[in-house]
């Protein structure tokens, strides 16, 4: 064997160990599709602002952390696991569909449920990071299903962010899933500022995958619309 083949044997067997060492940083994605987000291009603009978003997730390195994305919806039939957890690189985005109304309580089960499963978020796993999108009020029974996630032992160390959008979303829900009064309620009253929020989020956990420690969570200057 020459030592050109040896080298690239070396390098060949050092990417795999850095892939083997690498920790999934899970981003999960709580997303409205009421009927509701059918109007003003609402539901494409957060189309293409996801697809934009793995798009970024997709070209981070993974030496040491691998961006993983998952999908609940909230709207027709009830919360649904959209998109199952897989690493941003394998992922090819389905579409969102709106009709239906706010079950926003079931989404926030399914979410606990989600991150409390070792098969899907092993132990190892960096802290994930939880983004409610919504543009209404909740139509089921809310608070006990927070008060749950807020309580578990994993998806309550979860970084959380929250977008309102228009003017019918309901804030004070939003707050309390945030957890802190402190904490900042994203708002969109047209479509780009959706768009703009999610590269917000995009930098956010990029910046987290990059650093030493992605346990920590990212201190980024405040989103400007």
């Amino acid at each position: 064997m020459s030592s050109k083949e040896k080298n690239q044997r070396a390098m060949s067997k050092l990417q795999e160990v850095s892939i083997v060492a690498a920790r999934p940083l899970p981003v999960i994605l709580l997303a409205d599709v009421s009927g509701s987000m059918a109007a003003a291009g609402k539901i494409d603009s957060l189309n293409q602002a996801v697809r934009e978003m793995v798009a970024a997730f997709a070209e981070e390195d993974r030496s040491r952390a691998i961006i993983t994305v998952g999908v609940i919806t909230f709207g027709s039939g009830g919360a649904k696991l959209h998109q199952p957890l897989c690493p941003a690189h394998e992922m090819t985005w389905q579409g969102l569909a709106a009709a239906g109304n706010t079950p926003l309580g079931a989404a926030l089960n399914l979410a606990t449920e989600l991150m409390e499963d070792q098969a899907q978020i092993p132990s190892r796993a960096y802290r994930p990071t939880v983004v409610l999108v919504s543009d209404g009020q909740p139509n089921d029974e809310w608070e006990e299903p927070l008060a749950r996630l807020h309580s578990s032992p994993r998806a309550s160390k979860a970084e959380r962010f929250a977008l309102a959008i228009g003017d019918d979303a309901d804030c004070e829900m939003l707050q309390r899933f945030l957890g802190s009064p402190e904490a900042r309620v994203f708002r969109a009253h047209e479509a780009r500022q959706i768009k703009q929020f999610f590269r917000w989020v995009t930098m956010t956990v990029t910046t987290r995958s990059r650093s030493i420690n992605p346990n920590l969570l990212a201190a980024l200057e405040d989103l400007d619309y």
